[in-house]
């Protein structure tokens, strides 16, 4: 009797730990799964990203006419080739926008969030790290990858993350059966985004890596990790020959291949736009990202053995995610995993700190992380609050002023607004918006010149063949037709509150 005691007393104590850390790693997973999503839905910031209303704008066009746009729409540029490179995110926002309203923006954004934590933390967990180093290293990613937008870049952000960790495992467990998912996984990414070529190139790069070691192996250099077994290079080129015809699998073909160049990477971006501009590491974000990447090159170096793609695909990632801030994801991504794989590698964890997430585990924290976002979607602001919080962002009550006064086309407007125009504003056709890709560099620098002041504004066409005038109150061309003699003898204010004006050509007559 007193040995069965003895005996239960020992198990309970075994047990009792173990259900312990088991609702320990429940809560924090639905912590670091939700967080971000709570975090929005009490500040909705998706809300003030403006290239998401062109994509509303496209998507509702799609879901109305059931075709793919071919031409510049919703633009005065409309007779210029354009292709929606994004259409399947803008079909899938105009889908929910259908059925909860402007709730859709920040509920896409919310999902997206909880989407790249989940991602993200697998990808730490990689090679079955500790779960604390997994969680950190995930929650200090999330903070590196912040002032996400609902935008199709987080679907590539996420589909990047996926692949890294196809690539890698496949390295390291000599098996090739996840790579045959790339061309699946491919067909989605080139209908959501068109940073896909960054894909395209990861896997360049292991394809690259694969030969660079067969080739050692020939050699008879002995600079590898036996750990890493070799792939069959046939069956691997097979499955990136597969991937590169699955990105064909769009409405427009061969076509979707030259927009990255001139949407994502076009001379104009570089030159106005600041996310395009380099690190300029003056702020705490960027100092702390140094560090990750630094640490990431630290633990390559200590390796006794060469690891070609970890080393390829750091350095690429490293030159491109410090030239432009808009790609420093893939850095951060990159440099996760790399130390995901080899702090597991090395370290002799207890078995207590690897062992597995039970799959109850799972299935509570997917359940409660989507309870935890259910409520957050349903306890959102109704439609007006949320029109009421838009009204302070963009010029809502402008555009109400001249639909309901009728002022004539064509409009001049400023850059930030376009896109929320096209939306909201559909009877008057914009002059610009977020779609760099349609109108070129030519004509955004001359854009650009004419609202910085760097050309005359009664002199140059966009300007002086408007009919109506839409500028941001605090905008240095405000200022200069309400204060220059020559512009406010050619142009009258009609229209102004807290954050819009409206002007008029002064020989027009306005119905009032």
């Amino acid at each position: 009797m007193t040995q069965s005691v003895h005996v239960d007393a020992v198990q309970e104590s075994k047990t009792t730990p173990v259900s312990m850390q088991s609702l320990i790693r429940i809560v924090v997973l639905v912590v670091l799964f939700s967080a971000a999503a709570l975090y929005e839905a009490a500040h909705l910031s998706a809300l003030s990203a403006q290239e998401v209303w062109i994509h509303l704008r496209s998507g509702s066009w799609i879901l109305e006419n059931h075709a793919v746009p071919h031409t510049g729409l919703f633009s005065q540029s409309s007779n210029l080739p354009w292709r929606d490179s994004s259409w399947a995110f803008d079909l899938l926002l105009a889908v929910v926008y259908k059925l909860v309203g402007l709730r859709a923006i920040p509920i896409v954004l919310m999902a997206s969030k909880t989407a790249l934590a989940v991602v993200i933390f697998l990808l730490a967990r990689s090679a079955k790290a500790c779960f604390w180093t997994a969680v950190a290293a995930s929650a200090l990613a999330q903070v590196l990858i912040s002032g996400l937008q609902p935008l199709p870049y987080v679907f590539s952000v996420i589909l990047f993350a996926v692949e890294l960790q196809w690539l890698m495992e496949s390295r390291r467990s000599g098996s090739i059966r996840r790579l045959w998912w790339l061309p699946v996984l491919f067909v989605f990414w080139t209908n959501l985004h068109s940073q896909f070529v960054a894909g395209l190139f990861a896997l360049a790069l292991f394809l690259a890596a694969l030969l660079i070691e067969h080739w050692l192996r020939i050699l008879g250099v002995n600079w590898l990790d036996p750990r890493i077994r070799p792939l069959p290079l046939r069956y691997v080129g097979a499955i990136c020959g597969l991937t590169l015809l699955a990105t064909l699998v769009t409405p427009y073909g061969w076509r979707m291949y030259a927009i990255p160049v001139e949407a994502l990477y076009s001379d104009v971006g570089f030159k106005f736009f600041s996310e395009m501009s380099a690190l300029s590491f003056r702020s705490l974000r960027e100092y702390v990202l140094a560090l990750l990447v630094m640490t990431s090159f630290l633990a390559l170096g200590r390796r006794r053995s060469l690891e070609v793609f970890e080393l390829l695909v750091l350095l690429v990632t490293t030159a491109v995610g410090f030239r432009m801030q808009r790609d420093s994801w893939m850095v951060v991504l990159t440099a996760v995993l790399v130390l995901s794989f080899l702090l597991a590698e090395e370290r002799a964890d207890a078995t207590s700190q690897r062992r597995p997430i039970g799959l109850w585990e799972l299935g509570t924290v997917a359940g409660l992380t989507l309870v935890i976002l259910l409520v957050a979607a349903v306890r959102l602001p109704d439609e007006n609050s949320l029109m009421s919080k838009i009204t302070r962002i963009y010029p809502v009550k402008a555009c109400d002023f001249m639909t309901s006064h009728q002022l004539p086309p064509p409009l001049f407007h400023a850059y930030s607004w376009g896109s929320f125009l096209a939306w909201y504003a559909p009877k008057y056709p914009v002059v610009v918006d977020n779609r760099v890709e349609l109108y070129g560099d030519k004509f955004l620098a001359e854009y650009f010149d004419v609202i910085g002041g760097k050309e005359r504004l009664d002199a140059h066409p966009m300007v002086a063949n408007s009919g109506t005038l839409l500028l941001e109150k605090d905008s240095a061309m405000a200022k200069a037709l309400n204060s220059l003699p020559g512009l406010k003898s050619q142009y009258r204010l009609v229209y102004s509150d807290e954050i819009s004006q409206v002007f008029v050509p002064a020989t027009q007559n306005q119905k009032q």
